[in-house]
């Protein structure tokens, strides 16, 4: 064959054909004493400095140049068991459930999250002989939000505006055109599922590779690792990589550089999720080279849907529901109690997660698993364990609010706030208040934005509201939370109710105006409105000609503003005039 067509090997830089380079890098990589294709290796070597990056995740392209079936083709990098009895042992489970259209998979598998699970071509989940005992996956150390990770959109609630049927991002990902994206929404609102069922997806087709890091624990040094693999999987296997990075507002702006011409020439598809606004914390090139997503906070419709399809999937009859669409009858154990859980408790469970899947989820299992313990010593095999809404309560204890104190939603809330008393709603006031305290606020940053506001807004129409906000600001410091919300509850109702003012605010605004806008040197005081505590200053007539008010029975006429400005009026003034 011509020397044009042969491809050099990275690790041993000699060439070969294109048929003869996979079964070469088979032995190359794994360090055997002959260069020549031979048979499968039965321990392969792990690199050690790939462990961040899942290879499990990773599965080269079927290549047309592979001459036999039973030489396994190895990823340069990564190494991937491919029997089915490997997968068995692993506890990889995927099962088709109810045509209702709630689906299970329960995926025990050490990594990959919601991605890792099989599917056929047409869609169906691969089924399997055996599945897991309810109680054997309520006590698994996986949390059952992971266990129950959706792997398709049609298993993906709540996100409708941005993966809908008609919406842009869909019909490129059903034409495996994926963009690179970045995800911003609240936790347990589906950022990582989302980008999982991109990933398998992409997979499917062999056209990619999904590699997962997390901006928590990984460094530059494995950014650059990664995006070397990249380039290799790219030139040697026509494979791109999409590239999960998750919190990605946690990288610095260093590591978020390196990225750039990665993402700008195609080697990587960047999907970034976030919980903080990325337009702070993000850089702007970055952000520029991806499609942003907004993902909202879960409605109750969807996570009452989500909430449905877990205990479908966990086999578990929902009381006051036809059994038929809420509990897969395969599931039970015969030497396990059967589990209900009343329509009731999950309806508390939807609203009390506040959007929060994970935490919706995680709260259905800490509930079932406690009550399958409280009776464990006595309880047999033909007895009904049900789970009721006070046993839910029970283990949320109160909503899941949230609130980010250093975050965006700091600023939302206090803005939401300072409105709504601006706006004399004294309901959404005092809402917004109990928003920022319940979610863990500072009472004390509270206290002083009321200080600003009694000023701001209430100024000369109420001048007492000073002293009050400067009032609630002292006892607070006193006492502390919680005995101090309903001070600051009261300031804010005082605060509501009180008549506006924004005229000491704008007139103040328009000294500033004008001072940053005059050109030129500022003009002087007035000689009569100067100090002269010195001979020589009253030789230089200093204080000259000023009249002492009261020393006069009538209003004194004398200037106090410089000549240049004495028919302005800051009260009326605009900047424009100036």
């Amino acid at each position: 064959m011509a020397e044009a067509e042969s491809v050099q090997c990275p690790v041993c830089l000699k060439d070969f054909t294109p048929v003869a380079i996979n079964g070469h890098l088979d032995v190359c990589l794994l360090g055997a004493a002959t260069e020549e294709s031979g048979p499968p290796v039965k321990k392969p070597r792990v690199d050690k400095g790939t462990a961040v990056l899942n290879p499990s995740d990773n599965k080269p392209a079927a290549s047309s140049s592979s001459s036999s079936s039973s030489s396994p083709v190895f990823s340069l990098f990564h190494n991937k068991e491919k029997l089915s009895t490997q997968k068995e042992r692993d506890g990889l489970l995927s099962t088709k459930v109810s045509p209702r259209g709630v689906k299970r998979v329960l995926n025990e598998a050490g990594g990959g999250g919601g991605g890792g699970a099989a599917a056929a071509p047409g869609g169906n989940m691969k089924e399997v002989k055996s599945a897991p005992s309810l109680r054997t996956l309520l006590t698994s150390n996986k949390p059952l939000a992971e266990a129950l990770r959706p792997t398709s959109l049609e298993e993906y609630f709540g996100q409708n505006k941005v993966v809908g049927q008609q919406t842009l991002l869909r019909s490129l990902l059903d034409s495996q055109e994926i963009p690179s994206l970045m995800l911003w929404g609240p936790p347990g609102c589906g950022k990582t599922t989302l980008a999982h069922i991109i990933a398998s997806g992409s997979k499917k087709k062999g056209t990619a590779r999904f590699v997962t890091l997390s901006a928590t624990s990984a460094s530059t040094s494995d950014v650059r690792e990664m995006i070397k693999q990249a380039q290799n999987e790219l030139r040697l296997f026509k494979r791109k990589t999409i590239l999960f990075v998750d919190e990605i507002h946690r990288f610095n702006k260093l590591q978020q550089d390196t990225f750039l011409p990665h993402v700008e020439c195609g080697t990587v598809t960047l999907i970034g999720a976030t919980t903080e606004n990325p337009s702070f914390q993000v850089n702007a090139a970055l952000l520029s080279r991806c499609k942003v997503l907004v993902l909202e906070k879960l409605s109750v419709e969807a996570m009452g849907s989500i909430l449905s399809r877990a205990v479908a999937a966990l086999g578990i009859t929902v009381l006051g529901r036809d059994p038929a669409n809420t509990k897969d009858g395969n599931q039970t154990d015969e030497h396990e109690p059967e589990i209900y859980i009343e329509e009731k408790a999950l309806d508390t469970m939807a609203y009390l997660c506040d959007g929060d899947a994970r935490v919706g989820l995680n709260s259905l299992q800490l509930a079932v698993q406690a009550r399958m313990n409280s009776v464990q010593s006595n309880v047999s095999a033909q007895q009904r364990i049900v789970v009721t809404e006070e046993h839910v309560k029970e283990g949320l204890q109160r909503s899941h609010i949230l609130y980010d104190k250093a975050g965006e939603e700091h600023y939302n809330c206090i803005s939401a706030l300072h409105k709504s008393m601006r706006g004399s709603h004294e309901n959404a006031s005092l809402y917004w208040l109990g928003r920022m305290l319940e979610g863990g606020e500072d009472p004390l940053y509270v206290a002083r934005r009321l200080v600003r506001f009694a000023s701001e807004d209430v100024g000369l129409a109420d001048p007492s509201a000073l002293p009050q906000a400067v009032s609630a600001f002292q006892a607070c410091h006193f006492i502390g939370m919680p005995e101090c919300e309903v001070i600051l509850a009261q300031c804010v109702i005082y605060l509501a109710r009180a008549p506006k003012s924004v005229e000491v605010y704008r007139a103040y605004a328009n000294v500033k105006t004008c001072l940053r806008s005059h050109k030129g040197p500022l003009p002087p005081v007035p000689l009569h409105l100067r100090n002269a505590p010195t001979k020589l200053m009253k030789q230089l007539g200093y204080a000259k000609g000023y009249k002492y008010n009261p020393a006069f029975s009538e209003p004194v006429e004398q200037e106090y503003l410089p000549a240049e400005l004495r028919e302005i009026n800051f009260f009326t003034w605009m900047p424009s005039n100036h």
